[in-house]
């Protein structure tokens, strides 16, 4: 079979200078003007409300479809190609089995962390009766309509994850069997003829770079965007809410701290050889968009330029490992899901047994690798983990007000955990992509 030039440069364009600097101070600003506006005006204001609802929010929605819109063509285009390359040298069985179990072992260790921090600080224990029913009301409406378009999570979740139609599922962006085809189709390439995978190859090459293209055109919106969409966050949220919430925020954002900065730069340091600090030198770009966005899919295009230009992963690995982790690796959905569960038990006094919480980490592990990528994806899951505690699904109404803070931070680990991943892989698979393959 021909040389699928495995290491050969990334052609994605690079954004780096001063736009990734005017994209965090659109975040900061964003922060800052919608928290004023909340302060100042009130959320009840109209004048706010018509502005949010006619212009930040659209111009935020803008920017997130500018980014969306590329996700199934590049994921399919960049984990076909990354299959069929690391098919070529011998080594992709290698590869799928390190990433599965790397992605399983840092969930569970997420997720773990998680248990023990509710455990011990017990944020749902004392909420006060009167804010429970006052949440329960603003946010059950929210909740129901939540509820209403959750699939159910079994055997069938599975079954379904080969699509009976390629197209439809890429129509309806059903990431899971969009990622099963495009596995397929790479390992169906690599038993074609040297001048015909040639050709496809190249096919999917072009369609990967118009993808950077278009993305190029939304990063050059990305400091606008991002401004609209934390200012319509942080206008509609203000303190008040947090301060109700406050103990169960502090302990979902403390797990998420300390997974993303004790464990992962361990593992980076240990498995991926590679200084913690360069690593997060290298990735700011990566978390901040990944937290003004709340979405692994729309982070995805910048995860892959950022791993291959600054960490120097090869495309192969990048283009396997990073689609597949937007996905199927979710640390940071996994331990909020945790967290959100048992602070639901607490509240509504729930079997908090070792027996179910053993039940919920598996749960949540699992249910993680089913979440959809963009804002607000786990939050049917969650509720399915929260009725095998025995507290009704409808209780996830709670934390609706403050999930979208909670979705920018844990998806922010979701995608850092994704580069671990690619770093770790890199070191223990990328001499043997140096090699050629076999004649």
């Amino acid at each position: 079979m021909n040389d699928p030039t495995p290491n050969a440069p990334s052609s994605a364009p690079n954004h780096g200078g001063s736009g990734h600097w005017w994209i965090l101070a659109g975040l900061v600003l964003g922060a800052i003007a919608g928290t004023t506006a909340y302060l100042t005006l009130g959320p009840e204001n109209r004048y706010l409300l018509a502005g949010i609802a006619n212009v930040t929010q659209p111009l935020g929605e803008v920017f997130l479809r500018l980014l969306l819109l590329t996700v199934v063509p590049l994921v399919f285009a960049s984990l076909t190609l990354g299959v069929a390359r690391l098919g070529a040298v011998g080594s992709l069985g290698r590869i799928v089995a390190k990433t599965f179990a790397y992605f399983l072992v840092t969930m569970a260790c997420a997720v773990a962390i998680g248990l023990v921090l509710v455990n011990v600080v017990r944020p749902g224990v004392g909420l006060p009766e009167e804010t429970r029913q006052q949440l329960e009301k603003d946010f059950q409406a929210t909740a129901s309509e939540r509820l209403g378009k959750a699939g159910t999570f079994g055997v069938s979740t599975f079954v379904e994850m080969i699509p009976r139609n390629p197209l439809q599922a890429m129509a309806n962006t059903d990431m899971l069997a969009v990622i099963v085809f495009a596995l397929l189709v790479g390992l169906g390439i690599t038993r074609l003829p040297a001048e015909q995978s040639a050709s496809l190859l190249g096919l999917l090459e072009g369609i990967a770079q118009v993808m950077v293209t278009i993305i190029g055109f939304a990063l050059a919106f990305a400091p606008v965007g991002v401004f609209a969409l934390i200012f319509s966050t942080t206008a509609k949220l203000g303190p008040a809410l947090l301060a109700q919430l406050g103990w169960y925020v502090g302990v979902v954002l403390v797990g998420l701290a300390i997974q993303l900065f004790v464990v992962l730069p361990i593992l980076v340091s240990v498995l991926g050889r590679m200084s913690p600090w360069t690593f997060f030198a290298s990735t700011w770009e990566v978390m901040v968009t990944a937290f003004s966005t709340s979405s692994s899919s729309a982070t995805l295009p910048t995860s892959i330029r950022i791993a291959e230009q600054k960490l120097g992963i090869a495309p192969p690995i990048a283009g396997f490992v990073l689609p597949l982790g937007a996905t199927m690796n979710m640390n940071g959905t996994a331990l909020y899901e945790g967290i959100t569960a048992l602070f639901l038990v607490q509240v509504f006094s729930g079997d908090s047994s070792f027996s179910t919480q053993l039940i919920v980490l598996v749960l949540c592990v699992v249910t993680a690798v089913g979440a959809a990528g963009v804002p607000g994806g786990s939050l049917p899951l969650l509720a399915m983990v929260v009725e095998v505690a025995g507290v009704s699904g409808g209780a996830i109404a709670l934390i609706l007000g403050v999930d979208r803070l909670l979705d920018m931070s844990r998806t922010t680990l979701n995608v850092m955990g994704d580069l671990t991943a690619a770093v770790y892989i890199q070191r223990t698979e990328g001499a043997t992509l140096a090699t050629p393959p076999p004649a």
